[in-house]
């Protein structure tokens, strides 16, 4: 399958709540690094429990917002509401064979870093779409 149906598929499961269909797209030793939380995620049986954990997959929807492949490099970006907070990520996939082999997600929330007031003479306030 192509990197960027794996992907798709990856994201489908993950709001399923289907962690078997998502075990089946991740590599057995994948690696997942979080930088802004400073994380590495080392194997497809860690990736499923911290996603599938009860405090942490609650119910909520996935919004696919973008997705590109080039090659075995899939980009996403996702935005996943919730009653407190709307979290995003950017996530960069590689993916062989057909299954998530590494990948490295940047997480966060809009307004979680507000711009310095020294700028404001230069930029726009961004609008959500």
């Amino acid at each position: 399958m192509e990197p960027l149906k794996v992907v798709a598929r990856l994201w489908g499961r993950i709001e399923a709540r289907d962690w078997d269909g998502v075990a089946a797209l991740i590599a057995e030793d994948a690696v997942i690094e979080w930088p802004v939380s400073g994380e590495r995620i080392v194997g497809r049986a860690n990736f499923i429990a911290v996603n599938s954990d009860d405090a942490y997959a609650d119910e909520r929807s996935v919004e696919l917002l973008r997705i590109l492949a080039d090659g075995d490099l899939v980009v996403t970006e996702v935005e996943i509401p919730q009653d407190h907070v709307v979290y995003r990520a950017v996530s960069l996939w590689t993916v062989v064979g057909g299954e998530v082999v590494a990948a490295r997600e940047y997480w966060t929330s809009p307004g979680q870093d507000p711009a310095p007031r020294w700028r404001a003479g230069h930029v726009e306030p961004l609008v959500a779409d």
